[in-house]
């Protein structure tokens, strides 16, 4: 990034063409040919590039501008078209694409047809796996080595880069078991930049600190490094007494390594953002037999002060425009999301009922629960990335009587599949899960996607699946499900809540609401496709007289609302943001056959039987159906096949 005489970005922001370090590049092997100083230029082009990006969009920020360097070290020292490079979670990798041969379509990421804002093996040899879920990447890593060597593929490297943020989930304990005990040449680059999305939690966290922090220890190790350096590699004596006096001092100043116990090889901490230091330490790394655990310090937001000073705001902010350094940001427009309204009941609740407790992991910004942590800290519990833990631990909680929310995002909460089986659902205890981001999430694409959580969720014994289908009954609903004895799930979209001028009828176990009367059919609407099914009646106006249903929940589902939806040859639309396989129309076709209904005038409209990409949560509605205008069609489409 260009920068002024006072250490801040430069105002102007750069066309593409502009950066010629970044344009030259065919792939990552180019860099191998540039001096010091041409590659800090390169990590200064960058940083320029993606400040020039907010300017059109929202995107991660900065846990990209935290890795240039260590990206660029990588590259340098590993070919990744035939070695092995792992990118945990994957929202860090714009570097990484910038110096793959992407920069000529880096303007087109996160747009629909574009690069996509995540590792994508469709795109470049140099992605191997689309990740976008944290902590998978010492696994796969693991196994990548494993099945190399199996094959006699020797010389190919595997490396895996890991924030501290996603370091404490569980199954990187699980890969790192693994890792130490097969003994395969491995690197695990430990990205330690104290956050995840927001500020790290836990234990792992505190003993982080403690290896990043001990001057004693950080120094003489290099010392230990330098002196290590000229002596032959095996069998001296000296070299043995120094690699004694390393493991000496790391069980005397920091009671025993975590790391080294697993048979993995502890080197660090370091500055990851000093690329010829970086270089040295992953050549030594790429050269030691056996798995190697790399810790590299960096900042978030590194290069970009108003992203270093606030990397919680600045991990995917709106689109900004710099002014000298500070950020102006776009005024967001619409309605509240129901993320806000969530927040909201969430809050109140816990005003008035002592039991209630909320649980996130490592989501406390993306829910905007700010507020309830700060107004009831000793009843919020933010785990960190492990959501097993989080379902497992409420469902603790709820045995002592308490009335725990957990509160995680669709796509994340899959992750804790076995534990809302055995330890919630199998106990038919009253956990409540609040399921944001159940939907098209837009230009995340399909890692982050929430489209299967209907079919995951109701066809667990006991459990009570709802959503809201505009704002002000979503509060009905979390009271509701406090006041019930079994586990329940609320599931809401990453989308402006639709506001109704109605006093929402109250809930009730299994009934849903009618919001408009007509004779020539139905629209039945779970959740904020509400919304859509209201504007399709409308457009309908004068042509057919639709009645419009709000389903509120998809288990137990109105089994009179289906009779009567049914009854005279009339026909029904189901629409449902989420997958088809296992969705809303799948349990009212279950029970319209139950009940031995005529079922050839349904029709279910939701999304197919695919990965959707990224793009507008708009257009993709519309490009699957889900749209106004599609949902009409399907009602003109019913009633001619009824007609004949």
């Amino acid at each position: 990034m260009t920068t002024s005489n006072n250490g801040q970005p430069d105002t102007a922001h750069h066309s593409l063409g502009e950066h010629p370090l970044l344009a030259s590049l065919d792939d990552a092997s180019g860099l191998r040919d540039l001096t010091h100083q041409q590659l800090e230029d390169t990590a200064a082009e960058i940083r320029d590039v993606l400040c020039n990006l907010l300017a059109t969009r929202t995107a991660h920020f900065a846990s990209n501008l935290g890795v240039v360097e260590l990206c660029l070290a990588l590259h340098c020292e590993f070919d990744f078209r035939s070695d092995r490079l792992i990118w945990d979670t994957g929202h860090q990798v714009y570097p990484h694409k910038l110096i793959t041969g992407r920069y000529h379509d880096f303007a087109s990421i996160r747009t629909r047809g574009g690069l996509m804002g995540y590792p994508n093996p469709a795109e470049s040899v140099y992605d191997l796996f689309m990740t976008g879920h944290a902590g998978c990447s010492v696994s796969t890593a693991v196994g990548l080595r494993s099945g190399d060597a199996i094959q006699q593929q020797t010389n190919r490297k595997s490396v895996a880069v890991i924030g501290d943020g996603a370091f404490p989930s569980g199954i990187v304990f699980e890969a790192l078991n693994n890792a130490g005990e097969l003994r395969d040449d491995l690197t695990i680059v430990l990205n330690d930049n104290k956050m995840s999305i927001c500020p790290r939690v836990g234990a792992v966290a505190n003993y982080l600190d403690r290896l990043r922090s001990n001057p004693f220890y950080t120094g003489l190790k290099h010392e230990v490094v330098r002196l290590l350096e000229h002596v032959p590699m095996f069998g001296d004596p000296t070299e043995r007494l120094l690699a004694q006096m390393k493991e000496g001092v790391k069980a005397g100043l920091l009671g025993g390594m975590l790391f080294e116990e697993l048979n993995i090889r502890y080197v660090g901490p370091i500055d990851g953002h000093d690329i010829a230091l970086v270089r040295k330490y992953l050549a030594m790394a790429r050269e030691t037999p056996g798995p190697v655990l790399l810790h590299v310090v960096t900042e978030k937001g590194h290069g970009y002060k108003p992203a270093a000073e606030d990397p919680v705001f600045f991990h995917t902010p709106p689109a900004f425009e710099d002014d000298d350094g500070t950020a102006i940001t776009r005024k967001s427009e619409g309605l509240p999301p129901f993320t806000l309204h969530a927040r909201e009941a969430i809050s109140n609740l816990m005003s008035k009922d002592e039991r209630t407790t909320v649980i996130t992991a490592a989501m406390c910004q993306g829910n905007k629960l700010e507020p309830v942590r700060e107004q009831f800290p000793k009843r919020f519990f933010d785990v960190g990335i492990c959501e097993s833990h989080a379902v497992a631990f409420a469902a603790g909680q709820c045995k002592t009587g308490l009335r725990p929310i957990v509160d995680i995002y669709s796509t994340f909460l899959q992750r804790s599949y076995d534990q809302i089986f055995q330890e919630v659902a199998l106990q038919d205890l009253p956990v409540i899960f609040m399921l944001d981001r159940a939907g098209l999430t837009g230009p995340d694409g399909p890692t982050h996607h929430g489209l299967f959580d209907i079919g995951y969720m109701r066809i667990f014994p006991n459990m009570v699946c709802m959503a809201p289908g505009y704002a002000t009954e979503l509060s009905e609903m979390l009271s509701f499900a406090t006041q019930h004895d079994h586990p329940s799930s609320i599931r809401y979209p990453k989308a402006s809540a639709l506001q109704l001028e109605r006093v929402p009828e109250p809930i009730q176990l299994g009934k849903s609401e009618t919001i408009r009367e007509g004779e020539d059919g139905t629209i039945v609407a779970f959740g904020a496709m509400l919304e859509h099914a209201l504007e399709a009646a409308e457009l309908l106006a004068g042509e057919l007289n639709i009645t419009v249903v709000n389903a509120r929940f998809v288990k137990p589902i109105d089994e009179q609302m289906v009779h009567d939806s049914l009854q005279d040859g009339r026909f029904v639309v189901t629409v449902e943001e989420g997958a088809k396989a296992g969705g809303f129309g799948s349990a009212f076709i279950e029970s319209a056959v139950e009940q031995n209904l005529d079922t050839r005038g349904i029709r279910v409209l939701a999304l197919p039987d695919e990965f959707i990409e990224h793009g507008d949560r708009m257009d993709l509605l519309a490009t699957h159906g889900l749209g106004p205008a599609q949902i009409a069609d399907a009602c003109r489409s019913a009633v001619a096949s009824n007609a004949s």
